[in-house]
């Protein structure tokens, strides 16, 4: 007798579950990593803007050149706020995947764990079946045998 698992169904639904958590994960690391890439981005174009006005500082600057210099790292100080917010929300959502895909893994191992048990009863039962086959087979012969 052929082998079929109760909760084949099940378990085809839970990692097809999986594969789409697994790729809603991989999404929102992306968009993380882009997000964050972003902030590095102005962080560093700050600290360059930064490090050129003390250079210029230095070697003598127009009021006009320092006030535009100002409002460019004003601006990009809001720019490097908003952005740290984006970063917060993609992190706590590619965490918030990640612990969804956590979950479906669990699950997923359950549905093959059980499996796994069950296979193993079923081979077990059939060996069972077929030694005792075997036995009742050999208590035939043995009785035609005997008979003769």
């Amino acid at each position: 007798m052929a082998y079929q698992y109760r909760f084949e169904r099940v378990l085809t639904v839970k990692e097809r579950e999986q594969k789409e958590a697994e790729d809603r994960y991989r999404d929102a690391v992306a968009s993380f990593e882009k997000i964050a890439q972003k902030l590095y981005d102005l962080l560093r174009k700050k600290e360059l803007m930064e490090a050129a006005q003390a250079d210029e500082m230095k070697s003598g600057i127009s009021v006009i050149s320092l006030r535009h210099g100002q409002h460019f790292l004003s601006n990009i100080e809001k720019s490097i706020s908003y952005q740290q917010k984006l970063v917060i929300e993609a992190r706590s959502n590619m965490q918030r995947h990640e612990h969804r895909l956590m979950e479906r893994n669990i699950e997923v191992r359950k549905y093959e764990k059980i499996k796994e048990r069950d296979l193993k009863q079923h081979i077990q039962l059939a060996e069972s079946a077929e030694r005792e086959q075997m036995n009742e087979l050999s208590i035939v012969q043995f009785m035609n045998r005997r008979n003769r």
